[in-house]
């Protein structure tokens, strides 16, 4: 019995407020008590009132909240309640941050997280059940081609849980910018077929000066061989050089061709030689544009790396060979200036598709839908791991398929995958190295957290929700992705960061059997969706606003002989409406967000306590120190590498 004092803060997102009442009420340990519809939430403000209660309610467990829906139902976001009276030692925390709608009652409890051992008076067990049980009427798995991933359930944005949909502000900016680009590529792309590109330099027309520095060094540097290695350690898709261990296969070195040979055997001994093999492509159905037929190419690519860190080309193989057929035509750097340079550009199309389909597509967006959609599945609300996480033609579909089936979990880590792909060292790999610290940084904060709440193997071994949630993950969404891809077993140190041989660590798990590999499991979750997806989401208007860069179509076959004028070239590389539709998408996509959350600065609170605050603010303390230091570093670097620069690293895949 006694007076208790309630706060009620309201989202300052557009339309957050609603008109309708709000009817609350207090559980304790003891009782329950209504407080009546005394609230009409106002946007962005926090309403307080004080209520006495003629009942002894005893340590407050959760508030209980409907909206009572009149003529009108206007939903309402709530960020939180806070209650303080008799017995609740100060001021106790009940986080919210979702949609209100409907008239439903939603139960909110104190924020302090919660495994199913911290319960053992099963004061919560009901209603984690029952948060479960609807959650996974509203989030349920969808399904798209046979051997992909699955998709949460909805064609159309207004499908999806109102809680998954952009923010309104976002949701503006991206309905008003996406506009706005299509108008403008309707007006100026009214005479695109009636113009015609007949030199390199007439892409100009299309070029989107200033947009930024690196692109403007595309421009002028896009021939340079240098630049073209130096986009697969620090471009748009890092994630396909490898180290050669042995001459591939399928390079078919024919007649007269020793000297090269030797190059490259030289190069392999010393460990210099890398390759990049698109063979991923090979056998994918070409689209057709507009009646005419497109051309996709698998090309090879083997690569030196110099003393001084640059990573130049020393031979392309546009196609695999073929049985019965002559070899294929190896292109070399002494090669006639335009055949080499139309080598070049055919590289860089290809890059341009497993790019967007497999690193930024399926290993960014997909990945995350997963995770998202079994932690909601899974995990409720009081769970520590989901307070942590909350987070053409047919052609593109192969491509996706043959993806799907080589993806692996150690590809999903930075100290595996990289160290598989015999990166770890290179100093020239930006990339690399800014990967490994963010997975330190992320993976620290993860071990945090997980030692507040864990405090052995068993308890980890013993959560059934938790259990429930990495078998969701991996058997449904991923589709039995624990079959897929062989354990490479190793150990691996860099940056004083060591990874486990352990055969729980090479595979998707279906079970999590230590602390150890849930802290590996979840800081594969979390770098998934925001740096590994930065890396792959932030470079598309630098490498791609210059065509010929990294063009999205091919009109022409792959070469069969060197005599190659720029005017095959031109011919090759899209047309001038194929390339605006580049150039709009890219600009679109690739702009900076004006509407965005960086990694680890997000506002909700979804703890209570002062330790799980002090292990986030340790982690904002290392994200800042990272930040600085990336600057520093970038302000006497020729090519600066921002991609996974934490400030620019959004806290969740949402574009």
């Amino acid at each position: 019995m006694g007076k208790y004092t309630v706060r009620v803060a309201t989202g300052n997102l557009f339309l957050a407020g609603s008109p309708n009442l709000v009817q609350l009420w207090l559980v304790g340990e003891h009782g329950e008590a209504d407080l009546g519809k005394h609230l009409r939430p106002v946007w962005g403000k926090v309403e307080e009132f004080e209520i006495d209660v003629p009942l002894h309610l005893g340590r407050l467990l959760m508030v209980k909240l409907r909206k009572h829906n009149r003529l009108l139902s206007v939903d309402w976001f709530c960020k939180w309640i806070s209650v303080q009276g008799p017995g609740t030692q100060g001021e106790v925390f009940f986080p919210c941050y979702r949609w209100v709608q409907g008239h439903g009652i939603i139960c909110l409890p104190e924020g302090t997280a919660r495994t199913l051992s911290d319960d053992p008076q099963n004061l919560f067990k009901k209603y984690r059940e029952q948060e479960l049980e609807e959650r996974r009427k509203v989030y349920r798995w969808g399904s798209w081609k046979d051997g992909l991933i699955l998709p949460i359930a909805g064609n159309r944005q207004p499908d999806l849980p109102r809680d998954e949909r952009f923010l309104e502000d976002k949701d503006l900016d991206f309905s008003v910018s996406l506009a706005k680009a299509l108008k403008d590529m309707a007006i100026k792309g009214t005479l695109d077929f009636i113009n015609c590109v007949k030199r390199l330099e007439d892409f100009k027309k299309i070029f989107p000066r200033g947009k930024t520095a690196l692109a403007e060094r595309v421009h002028d540097s896009w021939k340079n061989d240098a630049l073209f290695g130096y986009q697969f350690l620090n471009g748009a898709n890092p994630m396909l050089l490898r180290r050669s261990s042995r001459l591939p296969a399928r390079l078919v070195l024919p007649p007269g061709m020793e000297d090269l040979k030797t190059q490259l055997e030289k190069e392999l001994q010393a460990g210099s030689l890398f390759e990049v093999d698109f063979s991923l492509l090979d056998g994918v159905k070409p689209n057709v544009i507009i009646f005419k037929p497109q051309y996709v190419a698998a090309p090879l690519v083997m690569l030196k790396l110099q003393p001084d860190g640059r990573l130049l080309p020393m031979v392309i193989q546009l196609q695999p060979p073929r049985y019965g057929c002559p070899p294929p035509l190896l292109f070399l750097p002494s090669d006639p200036p335009m055949a080499w340079l139309l080598a070049k550009t055919w590289v860089r199309s290809s890059d341009f598709q497993l790019h967007q389909l497999q690193s930024h597509l399926l290993r960014g967006h997909l990945i995350a839908e997963v995770i998202a959609v079994a932690t909601m599945r899974s995990l409720p609300s009081l769970h520590p791991i989901y307070k942590v996480v909350s987070t053409g033609s047919g052609g593109h579909v192969d491509i996706l398929q043959r993806a799907t089936a080589c993806l692996t979990y150690r590809s999903l880590c930075p100290p595996d995958d990289l160290a598989d792909r015999g990166l770890l060292g290179v100093k020239s790999s930006l990339y690399g190295q800014d990967a490994i610290r963010l997975w330190g940084i992320i993976s620290r904060y993860v071990e945090g957290m997980v030692g507040l709440f864990y405090k052995s193997d068993q308890a980890v071994k013993d959560d059934l929700e938790l259990q429930a949630w990495c078998r969701e993950m991996t058997e449904t969404g991923l589709q039995m992705a624990q079959d897929r891809g062989s354990p490479c077993l190793r150990s691996v140190s860099c940056s004083g960061f060591k990874v486990s041989d352990s055969p729980h660590f090479t595979r998707f798990p279906i079970s999590l059997e230590s602390r150890a590999q849930l802290c590996h499991f979840v800081t594969m979750c979390i770098f998934t969706c925001t740096g590994q997806h930065a890396s792959n989401h932030l470079g598309q208007l630098d490498w791609y606003s210059w065509i010929p860069n990294g063009p999205c179509t091919m009109r022409k076959p792959p070469p069969i002989s060197k005599d190659v004028t720029e005017k095959d070239i031109v011919d090759s590389l899209p047309n001038l409406h194929q390339a605006h539709m580049q150039k709009t998408v890219t600009d679109f996509l690739g702009r900076r967000q004006p509407v965005m959350v960086a990694l680890g600065q997000h506002e909700e609170k979804y703890f209570s306590g002062p330790e799980p605050q002090a292990v986030l603010r340790q982690f904002r303390e290392e994200l800042a120190a990272m930040d600085k230091e990336i600057e520093v570093r970038n302000a006497v670097l020729d090519l600066p590498y921002e991609y996974l620069r934490p400030s620019m690293v959004e806290n969740s895949v949402t574009i």
